[in-house]
């Protein structure tokens, strides 16, 4: 990687991956693509260039990858489950049709492509625990049915055209950085702040709803990791399992606990996260990822949860 385009930068992971990148690459070459609306402000304006680059309008980003001589994106434009459900045509739009341009665009300019997947792309048939890298997935929402497509349309342009696709399937990503953004796993986000803040949390996931999870540095981590990793080596390309840890709300909260002992919290549960919450896994096989481009996770739920509380405490001062 040397001009990385980095679409949907402002967002939750777009920001810190966009970090990331400069941290590791050198600033003049990471360029921070964002929407009307949603400049990048701050050290993420400041710290290097950055461009309009809505997925939605794919002459628009074919100019910005050949006035930056981009040759990998990080195409990160999409809705969050909870708020997908609520806007399923949007989610299309930006997700599917969205991809279909940076794909196209990637064909056009011989670049490379991460495309995120989730754990959202699975559903109530596939296998909830240890979850296999190829399985069923008949998701019931339209995030995971755009998920499932992101997979599939990513193969597909890698097989017919050699463009070159890799993606994870994230886990609900936890971050001290940026706030929550519609997400079914936000809680385990959420659930943080109230700690710091002294603040009774009132959970929306049910007690023993256990879901994959994993702590953003491994996360940003793992989608360089895998864009860095040697080609020859990949089997599977476009929905890699990457796992970290697996709790339910009553673990993060006891673990919690252990670092401030009069926090609390209660239940009053959201039907529509519970819903989608049900249909993910409880725990992912990432065995493939671990041999195809050593991918190995740096946290747990303990070494999280103590940096989570340290970062948030200087934070929310």
């Amino acid at each position: 990687m040397k001009n990385v385009l980095v679409i949907g930068s402002t967002g939750q992971i777009g920001s810190e991956l966009t970090r990331e990148l400069r941290r590791r690459y050198g600033n003049d070459g990471i360029v921070a693509g964002y929407i009307k609306g949603a400049e990048p402000r701050g050290e993420l304006k400041e710290g290097g260039p950055s461009a309009e680059a809505d997925v939605t309008n794919p002459e628009m980003i074919a100019e910005v990858v050949r006035k930056h001589k981009i040759d990998t994106i990080y195409n990160l434009a999409a809705l969050l489950s909870v708020v997908a459900e609520k806007k399923p045509q949007l989610a299309w739009k930006i997700g599917i049709d969205g991809l279909w341009n940076i794909l196209e665009v990637a064909r056009e300019n011989k670049c490379a492509v991460f495309t995120p997947s989730s754990i959202g792309s699975f559903g109530l048939n596939t296998p909830h625990t240890k979850t296999p890298q190829d399985t069923v997935q008949r998701p019931g929402t339209i995030y995971g049915i755009s998920k499932v497509t992101t997979e599939l349309l990513s193969d597909y342009y890698f097989k017919k055209y050699g463009v070159d696709t890799r993606s994870v399937r994230f886990p609900g990503l936890i971050s001290y950085v940026t706030p929550p953004g519609g997400g079914t796993t936000d809680y385990a986000v959420d659930i943080y702040y109230s700690a710091v803040r002294g603040e009774k949390f009132v959970c929306p996931i049910r007690k023993g709803t256990l879901m994959d999870m994993m702590y953003m540095p491994d996360g940003l981590h793992a989608a360089i990791a895998l864009m860095e990793a040697d080609p020859s080596r990949l089997v599977h390309r476009n929905g890699f399992n990457i796992a970290s840890m697996s709790f339910d709300p009553e673990e993060i909260f006891q673990t919690i606990r252990r670092y401030k002992p009069g926090f609390e919290m209660a239940y009053a549960v959201d039907p529509l996260k519970q819903s989608i919450a049900d249909s993910w896994p409880d725990s992912l096989d990432d065995s493939c990822a671990r041999e195809e481009w050593d991918w190995q996770p740096r946290y747990d739920l303990d070494t999280m949860t103590a940096d989570m509380l340290k970062h948030l405490e200087e934070k929310l001062k």
